[in-house]
């Protein structure tokens, strides 16, 4: 039974994952916050599954913290389970390499130009990790757009309290595009990556992308609640103005082909997204 090592595994991927496939693998886990890396032995190990990060932060985070956790702690983990033999090492990393918001979808050959400090620092990692693979060690890099799914928090999470308590919503003009994927589908995706030793980099994502209004229509849906969706003069403006991540999230679009992903590994989505909306709200009225 192939043997895998996951960082990260208390988050909201790894969590899931292994709930989902610990039967597949003989599990172990790390944290870099509660064990001692000096300590860590990957000797036994088959794969490194790579999924501790410190996350985009609506916030912030100094460019120091970013670099300091998820390329620094990468490249010393990937240099340790290269030494200790290991065979394969899945990184976990995000759409937003490639930068923000865009009308053309990206693919898995589009430029990569992040204009955040959490963009770069997993761009960094990723060219740090490619530096050091070779036949004898296998890296696989997962660029995802947002995941959702039960216990997702932020924006997703916002939007189904709005859902719930505001029965009228003003995103008429919200005919944007957004890549999104289930949380069932990239573990998936992680899965079938395992299996297969797949070298290279992957997308995750949906099978379409969708817009906020169908967004909301969809967690209305699932949450058995009648919507109304109206044109707010000047509300895109000021949101524009007042709010402008949130303006981005809500209004542009920004768009994933993983055709090329999903061809290599001759890979399926078990979940539409509707089924994932309509799994992660049930779970979240639980």
């Amino acid at each position: 039974m192939t043997k895998l090592l996951i960082t990260g595994a208390n988050g909201f991927i790894g969590n899931y994952f292994i709930n989902k496939y610990q039967t597949n693998y003989n599990v172990s886990t790390f944290s870099f916050l509660k064990d001692d890396f000096e300590s860590l032995d990957c000797h036994e190990v088959d794969t490194v599954v790579h999924l501790s990060a410190l996350v985009h932060q609506m916030n912030g985070a100094s460019a120091e913290d970013y670099e300091r956790i998820n390329l620094h702690q990468t490249l010393a983990l990937a240099k340790k389970a290269k030494e200790h033999g290991v065979k394969h090492f899945v990184f976990m990393s995000t759409i937003k390499v490639y930068g923000e918001e865009t009308t053309i979808p990206y693919n898995e050959s589009s430029i990569c130009v992040p204009e955040d400090d959490y963009g770069k620092s997993k761009l960094k990692a990723e060219l740090a990790l490619q530096a050091l693979a070779s036949d004898d060690f296998i890296i696989s890099i997962i660029r995802t757009p947002i995941v959702y799914g039960v216990g997702v928090k932020a924006n997703i999470k916002n939007l189904i309290q709005l859902i719930e308590k505001i029965p009228v919503l003003p995103f008429k003009n919200a005919h944007n595009k957004r890549s999104m994927v289930y949380i069932g589908n990239l573990s998936h995706l992680i899965n079938s990556i395992i299996q297969q030793q797949a070298s290279g980099i992957f997308l995750a994502s949906d099978d379409t992308p969708i817009s906020t209004i169908e967004l909301i229509r969809l967690i209305a849906k699932a949450l058995n609640k009648r919507t109304i969706i109206i044109n707010l003069p000047f509300f895109e403006q000021i949101l524009k103005l007042v709010k402008p991540s949130f303006h981005k999230r809500l209004f542009e679009s920004l768009q994933v082909d993983n055709t090329l992903t999903k061809d290599r590994l001759r890979l399926k989505n078990p979940y539409t997204t509707e089924e994932g909306i309509y799994i992660m709200v049930q779970g979240e009225l639980k």
